[in-house]
């Protein structure tokens, strides 16, 4: 059930005070500062700024899509508005034509600009009937075009065959809801979607499966193509059979990633630099959030990388904020989501810390 739009203030504090208080920040490479840019957010996951300059998140253990207010632009957020209630684990969160766009487990829904304070929104459900269980993290990214939506959907096993063929797939949406279109396969769970703002290909970040030791298979980087089966169940990484189903034909005609991550790294979320805060080197490439193991003797993962780009290829890739993983293996947060703000910075959530980061460079003028 939809509740009511409610605005909770809370305290502004200097990034010193913040930090002192709430514990280490992730490190980023010389010139770059990393700050909280809001806290106690519960889950937060997907993320998107409105029209109004309001930073829109979900809350997704919460059931919630909350908006973060940085009235004073001293680039913290200082109040937290509860726009939607209700929801069953919202991820994919979008703006599209002055609406926002929800993915929950089940379905996507959409509403038109926030209602007043106090006001309960309008909520339109656009797909309903999504397969649940299984990955249950939606993203929801609009084509090029703008006439259509991709979703994707995880798998409902570690590896298995699907018997919906909405599984461990992208799907194609138009922007009333019909279809769906397959527009690729053999993607277990590809939660982190992007369109290369000058390919316009869609480049899908995917999980690889588990119990194959620490170091197989690989994460994934793919651009994703329409009719392209990326392997999973049957192989992984270069083309590589998958040792419960060993059928080498099968994967002569899969699509090779273009770039492997650490395996059981779980990279959530891409987002390529268009901003001009950063030095200029930094302009096209993607940043990665990689979430963290859960089944690997050493942990891998809880970082944020850069991948540099050109000619609309990935060509390299380093670690550009890390530190989450504490020297004793200790947890002090999980990157999900990257996002690069209208001020150039790049905004992070982190669903174990329940905080958005905000990560800007000091010009030396």
């Amino acid at each position: 059930m939809t509740k009511v739009f409610r605005l909770v203030a809370i305290a502004s504090l200097a990034a010193s005070e913040v930090l002192a208080q709430s514990g280490e920040a992730p490190t980023a490479p010389e010139g770059f500062t990393v700050q909280i840019f809001a806290e106690n957010l519960g889950t937060p996951r997907g993320m998107a700024f409105g029209p109004d300059g309001h930073l829109y998140v979900t809350d997704s253990r919460g059931g919630r899509v909350l908006v973060l207010v940085d009235r004073d632009g001293d680039e913290q957020a200082d109040s937290v508005a509860t726009l939607l209630e209700g929801l069953d684990r919202p991820s994919g969160i979008a703006w599209h034509d002055g609406e926002l766009w929800v993915a929950e487990v089940t379905r996507v829904v959409r509403i038109g600009r926030p209602p007043a304070v106090g006001t309960a929104p309008e909520l339109h459900v656009v797909v309903d009937g999504l397969p649940a269980g299984g990955f249950t993290t939606r993203s929801v990214v609009f084509e090029p075009s703008g006439r259509g939506f991709f979703i994707s959907v995880g798998s409902s096993c570690n590896t298995c065959r699907e018997e919906d063929s909405r599984r461990a797939a992208i799907l194609l949406y138009s922007l009333d809801g019909r279809g769906p279109q397959i527009w690729a396969r053999g993607l277990r769970n590809a939660v982190g979607l992007a369109v290369h703002p000058e390919t316009w290909e869609l480049w899908a970040l995917d999980a690889g499966r588990d119990w194959l030791g620490d170091d197989l298979p690989p994460d994934e980087l793919n651009i994703v193509r329409r009719g392209g089966h990326y392997g999973w169940p049957y192989c992984y990484g270069a083309r590589i059979p998958d040792p419960e189903y060993d059928d080498p034909a099968r994967c002569d005609v899969t699509e090779v990633p273009v770039m492997n991550l650490p395996a059981h790294s779980t990279p959530l979320g891409i987002a390529f630099y268009d901003g001009e805060l950063f030095p200029s080197e930094y302009r096209g490439d993607a940043f990665v959030t990689l979430h963290g193991s859960w089944n690997r003797s050493a942990p891998a993962g809880y970082k944020v990388l850069r991948v540099s780009v050109e000619a609309g290829r990935p060509v390299a890739v380093e670690d550009f904020l890390d530190g989450w993983l504490g020297a004793a293996g200790g947890i002090l947060g999980r990157p999900v989501q990257p996002l690069i703000g209208p001020d150039g910075a790049l905004y992070v959530s982190d669903d174990h810390a329940g905080r958005v980061w905000r990560v800007a460079y000091a010009r030396s003028d």
